[in-house]
């Protein structure tokens, strides 16, 4: 889900900072998978953030700072590195970092709704298994 989350919102502060900065400029049909290859790369900081135990809630804010400011160091190091984008122009590059931000908060909001839309299914049905069983022993 992750990914094309991040595909979405890409493509679409693509638009907007795109439409805003440089309107002029137009894509070829390469221009399609910029905004799956800037995903599949923010998609790689999110590693920090895996534990084989549940993390305490100190080291589960610091690994996502350290994720958000990996991915925020990655597309902005793609940035400049890339030919394509006018890295030279300061709107630009503050256009990019403040994207980068909105998506990684939409993305953390998004995700916390689906895990606690899952949360509250999971505490439905068990506790109607509880009480399933419950009037089993009684």
């Amino acid at each position: 889900m992750l990914f094309f989350t991040l595909s979405t919102l890409i493509a679409v502060a693509m638009f907007i900072l795109g439409s805003a900065l440089d309107p002029d400029t137009r894509f070829g049909y390469e221009g399609l998978l910029m905004p799956l290859f800037f995903a599949g790369c923010c998609v790689l900081p999110s590693l920090v953030t895996y534990s084989r135990r549940e993390l305490k809630r100190r080291e589960w804010i610091l690994r996502e700072a350290l994720q958000f400011l990996l991915t925020e160091g990655v597309i902005l190091a793609l940035a400049f590195a890339l030919p394509g984008i006018d890295s030279s122009r300061p709107a630009v590059v503050l256009g990019i970092a403040g994207s980068v931000l909105v998506i990684y908060l939409l993305v953390f909001l998004l995700s916390w709704a689906a895990n606690s839309a899952e949360a509250r299914k999971t505490n439905r049905e068990l506790l109607a298994f509880q009480r399933l069983h419950g009037a089993d022993e009684a």
